[in-house]
């Protein structure tokens, strides 16, 4: 599948096994910065906890329902985009992460710019939807940046911890690709 050069700097490449003890080790640096609005960070306690997660990710894989991208910039692991396709509606969700230490350098744009064309023009996919938690205003910025339209909120749709987030539901249709 894939990996690909996004810029001289910022390079897409397929989540697989090997990649275990990196990506459990972005998570825990950047654990206090990422549980504001993942919940899955606290169930990943140790690189083992993350064998299964890839596996569950390669299984996506090879059943064409979405993959998962590590983004590397200047060759060091800095955050994953995860693709999940509705292949009824030709359409695909996506979400990421950027570790703290990255974010403001473009690079989650960029990236996300490189893969919304891939998913328009290889995979055929007509809608992509991203969505924020409300309080999030970085990511935010994102979809927004990306020309996507603002749909609405899914109020209390995602329960995080301790309370539930609104979350803002972004869209962006193949002809309104730039």
């Amino acid at each position: 599948m894939f990996g690909f050069k996004v810029n001289d700097s910022i390079s897409l490449e397929l989540l697989q096994l090997h990649h275990t003890e990196e990506i459990f080790k972005l998570i825990d640096h950047n654990r206090d910065h990422l549980r504001q609005w993942l919940l899955w960070v606290d169930k990943r306690k140790t690189s083992d906890d993350m064998v299964p997660v890839i596996n569950h990710w390669l299984e996506n894989l090879a059943n064409n329902q979405g993959f998962d991208v590590a983004i590397r910039y200047n060759g060091e692991l800095v955050g994953m985009i995860d693709v999940q396709f509705d292949w009824g509606n030709r359409a695909a969700s996506i979400g990421y992460f950027l570790s703290k230490d990255s974010e403001g350098k473009g690079i989650i744009t960029i990236s996300l710019e490189c893969m919304i064309k891939e998913l328009f023009d290889t995979y055929s996919i007509n809608r992509i939807e991203i969505q924020c938690a409300a309080n999030n205003l970085k990511s935010q910025g994102i979809p927004e940046r990306l020309g996507f339209n603002r749909e609405g909120i899914k109020r209390a749709g995602q329960y995080l911890y301790d309370h539930y987030e609104d979350l803002i539901v972004y869209s962006l249709l193949k002809i309104e690709q730039s």
